[in-house]
């Protein structure tokens, strides 16, 4: 079978031959159909993600496809069931073995290209919306990155739950993108003084932040008091550091996200959610949003869109 492949931290990864692997016990095999690319992909390239694998490692951190072999002590799963994994890695391959635990069954009527760009983008902004910030339907929400992988969906489930979405991103036409998402208000991120605008709209209630630096900054001094500000990310490459005093004064709160941390010690917090988001996707309240589809060969045009933020929602790698 085909892999994307890291063989050595901070190398550009390749496509490799390798055997098609076995699942050990308690794991299942999956063909798969569509991986997609997270930023946390060009962080476990360059070795400096939390959980990087030792090299040589295969990429993709969420895939879609279809059971086809069982390891022993599996239950409840049967081969052909469609499923969508979070895996971590290993998914940018035309196999792949991942625990039965991580496996989530598909809506029939949902693509494996869909399902792909699915869990880690909708999942993030979900649990850190409603189980972290504890967004209300009264209040205002900004959105950094607001066309990113994670940024889009953070709008999207903003106006679900009732908040006035506030987007903040870089040009017309990834405003554009927010504002079909959902964004009532739009600020552009680069010539924008987003403190002054949006103080001007009100303020923020929470701030949800997967960029960072500066942009972290404007939008903690636009937050009224009691504001919680999630830090999710640090797409721009700078990691903010928080002045306490401005977070005493104005009583705000800093909020650490990292979603697949809670696969070790609060997986019902995943599994709740995924219910919950699976069946706004099946009532067709959610609509992910793909800006490229790409076949495994060009994996490393991908992650070049990434690298330059120059995809919209989600770039997802098709499989065979």
């Amino acid at each position: 079978m085909r892999a994307f492949r890291v063989r050595d931290t901070g190398a550009s990864a390749q496509i490799d031959s390798l055997p098609v692997p076995d699942p050990s016990p308690g794991k299942i095999r999956v063909k798969i159909a569509a991986c997609g690319l997270n930023f946390a992909d060009l962080l476990m390239q360059k070795g400096t993600y939390q959980d990087t694998p030792e090299p040589p490692f295969t990429l993709g951190m969420e895939v879609a496809g279809t059971v086809d072999a069982l390891g022993d002590g599996v239950e409840g799963m049967s081969i052909g069931d469609r499923v969508a994994v979070f895996g971590g890695s290993g998914g940018l391959a035309e196999y792949g073995c991942f625990d039965a635990t991580r496996a989530v069954g598909l809506p029939d009527a949902m693509p494996f290209e869909d399902a792909a760009a699915f869990q880690i983008a909708y999942g993030t902004s979900h649990v850190a919306l409603d189980h972290r910030a504890r967004l209300q339907p009264s209040e205002t929400l900004l959105v950094l990155g607001a066309a990113g992988g994670v940024g889009l969906t953070a709008v999207e489930i903003g106006k679900l739950m009732g908040a006035t979405v506030i987007a903040c991103a870089r040009g017309a036409d990834k405003l554009a993108i927010a504002q079909q998402a959902g964004a009532d208000h739009l600020i552009e991120a680069e010539t924008a003084d987003i403190r002054a605008e949006v103080k001007a709209l009100g303020g923020a209630d929470v701030v949800y932040d997967p960029v960072g630096g500066t942009q972290f900054t404007a939008a903690m001094r636009a937050c009224k008091p009691e504001a919680r500000l999630l830090t999710i990310g640090f797409a721009s490459g700078e990691v903010p550091q928080v002045p306490a005093n401005h977070l005493l004064v104005k009583n705000l709160s800093v909020i650490g996200l990292y979603w697949g941390g809670y696969l070790k010690f609060r997986p019902d917090v995943i599994t709740d959610s995924f219910r919950t988001l699976f069946g706004w996707y099946a009532a067709g309240r959610l609509k992910p949003h793909v800006s490229h589809t790409l076949p495994l060969e060009r994996a490393g045009e991908g992650m070049e869109l990434l690298r330059s933020r120059a995809s919209t929602g989600k770039v997802v790698i098709t499989l065979p």
